[in-house]
């Protein structure tokens, strides 16, 4: 018989969307995002015992950073978005065979640029919806589906990726050289209990308490970085900057260190961590190698800090290759926007990029082939979010807990949604509450991705 016992069919797939309104305004890039819409997705599947069940997988809809193109307006990129969304869950409820999740994904992935342009011919917009935006679109349903998979067949999903679950090994999507070799490789045998959490310094972020605006939100949350530091002891800060003003890149750079620093003193706390990221900005990687050096002379301690530098340069590596030993050289770089297929990984690695930023919003399936490529390759991890909130961030969590070689994770949502995580945190309360830098993954337990969903919902009813 073709494929294995624990495989699945899909019976069903559908989304709902709900706009959430950012509790600050998210400044990165050129970007200030202050609201986006959450797609929840739901698929029902069988497996070959004819047990069904029902999973689960939401990501925010954030056209501001997946398609963010001028010439489109936001209404229509994220109505865009919202149909391939549903489209696709069409497509997967079209599919009748008994498979794999994670090839089921990729069968119904040879679909996505067709029904992007698809998509938006009908809509008339004079850009089409690109690769990231179609990934992350897709990325809801990809989840429900690894979910579905591991709560059909009573077990985790995570115990799902070796040769007794999966008909095909790593060969079959990757390359030869994966020959003989899955998934289940590349992952920890038991989940991480703790990760460190980074936390988002956006461009509009209030840094010293004393500089709080009058505006500023008043509820239980700090509405300041020194005072986020002080309530979650934090050790690790990821920096949004320009790109574009050095001077000011370099000076928000010390000065979020100096906070960082005030604090930590007050609280006995050495170990501090910092990334920078101008989300593509950089019209070179010459600006951040200039920049680093002059933080280097001015603020050595500040530099020192520094884990690694985020996607400095434009999206479209294939049209701007810009070599990155020079500031590798300094900090390793990390690519991020530009990685959405398996070339865009090896040109990366060409153009000497050090490693790479994984994320659920493209997908489960490809966040596992991406970890187990650049495993085998040697090069640096990463795991970030999309200001993930409520069960997207529960799935993001578990998925970095899982990874070899991944020790943090960044939770935004705790900053800037955190409605959304009210009813999820009632459930995982130390997924949502970041202590003493960390959040802890102890309460992601239970067949599929340990989401217990119905738990979930059962608060909200």
């Amino acid at each position: 018989m073709r494929g294995k016992r624990t495989d699945i069919r899909v019976i069903r797939a559908e989304s709902k969307f709900v706009p959430l309104k950012a509790r600050e305004p998210l400044k990165f890039g050129a970007t200030v995002l202050e609201a986006a819409t959450y797609c929840l997705t739901e698929a029902e599947v069988e497996n070959r015992a004819g047990r069904t069940a029902v999973g689960h997988g939401a990501i925010l809809l954030s056209d501001f950073w997946a398609f963010p193109e001028p010439h489109v307006p936001h209404p229509q990129r994220e109505q865009a978005m919202v149909r391939l969304t549903q489209q696709l869950c069409e497509r997967a409820a079209d599919y009748r065979d008994y498979a794999h999740p994670i090839e089921i994904y990729l069968d119904l992935e040879k679909k996505l640029n067709g029904l992007a342009e698809e998509i938006s011919r009908k809509l008339g917009l004079r850009a089409a919806l690109p690769r990231l935006a179609a990934l992350v679109s897709a990325s809801p349903l990809d989840a429900a589906l690894h979910d579905a998979y591991g709560l059909a067949n009573g077990t985790s999903t995570y115990a799902g990726y070796g040769p007794q679950c999966m008909t095909h090994d790593l060969s079959r999507y990757l390359g030869a050289g994966f020959k003989g070799k899955y998934i289940n490789a590349y992952l920890r045998r038991r989940r991480s209990r703790y990760l460190d959490a980074f936390h988002l310094v956006g461009g509009l972020d209030t840094l010293w308490e004393a500089d709080i605006k009058a505006q500023a939100p008043r509820d239980s949350l700090p509405n300041s970085l020194e005072a986020w530091i002080e309530r979650d002891g934090l050790r690790c800060l990821k920096i949004k900057l320009k790109g574009t003003d050095l001077q000011w890149d370099m000076e928000r750079t010390r000065e979020v260190y100096r906070v960082a620093r005030a604090v930590h003193q007050r609280m006995g706390i050495s170990e501090l961590h910092l990334s920078l990221d101008t989300n593509e900005q950089c019209e070179s990687p010459d600006y951040m190698v200039e920049m680093l050096m002059k933080l280097k002379e001015r603020d050595c301690d500040a530099y020192d800090c520094i884990r690694y530098i985020e996607q400095p340069t434009a999206r479209d590596i294939r049209r701007h290759r810009h070599d990155m030993r020079g500031l590798a050289a300094l900090k390793p770089v990390v690519i991020d926007e530009s990685l959405t297929s398996l070339k865009d990984f090896e040109l990366a690695l060409q153009l000497h990029w050090s490693g790479i930023a994984l994320k659920t919003c493209k997908g489960h399936t490809w966040t596992l082939l991406f970890a187990a490529l650049a495993q085998e390759r040697g090069i640096l991890c990463t795991f970030q979010d999309l200001s993930n909130p409520g069960i997207s961030l529960i799935h993001s969590a578990g998925l970095a807990g899982r990874v070899r070689g991944v020790s943090a994770i960044e939770a935004n949502s705790c900053q800037y949604f955190p409605q959304a995580n009210l009813a999820a945190a009632s459930v995982h309360p130390d997924v949502f509450r970041r202590r003493d830098g960390r959040v802890c993954l102890e309460s992601l337990h239970g067949p599929g991705l340990g989401l217990r969903w119905k738990e979930i919902t059962a608060e909200v009813a």
